[in-house]
């Protein structure tokens, strides 16, 4: 007899946040962004002018550009073998054996995995304001709500791709090398794909682009670059597709609800795998 869905879901999701905590990879994860911050704040970044961004904007902007390549990197190689990693060691034989639902263990695990990843990122950026405050910068909290948004997203989208990843591999070995290449692709193709093809095919360019932007680390990059450049000015013109057929408001609910819906997508999808396959 199974527990009530929701009492399962919150067991599924507590056993995983403390799990994470014992194997001590949380705290290590943690120190890297709230590390990453202050190491930021104390070289004065703030205090400096590139492209017109000075002041917390500045700090933000730096410390953004260099979350996007970290965190899909580490969601994928510690999660992608979650999964098949429970099922080579027994784990999942075990969890098997309590009255929690499939479902209610699978989603539970996910939730659990996603507040893990996303706290400490965020709880950086709050770190941020409170920095800005005591420095007397202004605080742009729009700015944070949004990247905080933004972030969430790009952990969810990433943390599906992870989930589906685990559902069909049968080694950890697999896992973590089709989560290395699919992240080297996606990194890759940030401009080679842009600039390559409008230069050397005649495509048409909003064609282009929107494949460039259905990578959702271009998305995340682009949305990131618009809340201090609202002409996309570094993209070239790129941002004239864009922003013809998005304008900005458009852009930045497109890319806080595309990446998270895709990897709900993706968590969907690898829970119908996983539930079809030998378990054990």
């Amino acid at each position: 007899m199974t527990s009530s869905p929701v009492r399962g879901l919150w067991l599924a999701l507590r056993l995983e946040v403390q799990e994470s905590l014992r194997s001590r990879w949380f705290f290590l994860y943690a120190l890297v962004f709230f590390g990453l911050m202050a190491l930021l704040a104390l070289t004065g970044i703030s205090e400096s002018r590139v492209l017109g961004f000075t002041g917390l904007s500045r700090l933000l902007v730096t410390y953004i550009q260099i979350t996007m390549a970290v965190l899909p990197l580490f969601i994928l190689v510690t999660t992608a073998r979650s999964l098949v990693g429970d099922r080579e060691a027994g784990n999942l034989e075990y969890m098997l054996s309590f009255p929690v639902g499939l479902g209610q263990w699978y989603w539970g695990k996910f939730l659990g995995r996603f507040l893990l990843v996303v706290f400490p990122v965020i709880g950086a950026l709050l770190l941020s304001l409170v920095y800005g405050a005591l420095r007397g910068h202004g605080l742009p909290w729009q700015h944070v709500a949004l990247y905080a948004g933004l972030i969430a997203a790009l952990a969810l989208c990433f943390l599906g791709l992870a989930f589906f990843i685990s559902s069909l591999a049968r080694s950890t070995e697999v896992a973590l090398g089709v989560s290395l290449a699919l992240w080297l692709i996606l990194v890759a193709l940030l401009d080679l794909f842009l600039l390559s093809i409008l230069i050397r095919a005649q495509f048409d360019p909003a064609f282009v682009v929107g494949l460039a932007l259905a990578n959702p680390l271009q998305t995340f990059r682009t949305a990131a670059m618009i809340l201090f450049d609202p002409q996309l000015i570094l993209l070239g013109p790129a941002s004239y597709v864009i922003l013809d057929n998005f304008g900005v408001q458009g852009y930045v609910v497109w890319a806080l609800v595309y990446p998270a819906l895709l990897g709900l997508a993706f968590a969907a999808l690898g829970f119908w795998r996983f539930a079809r396959t030998d378990l054990v």
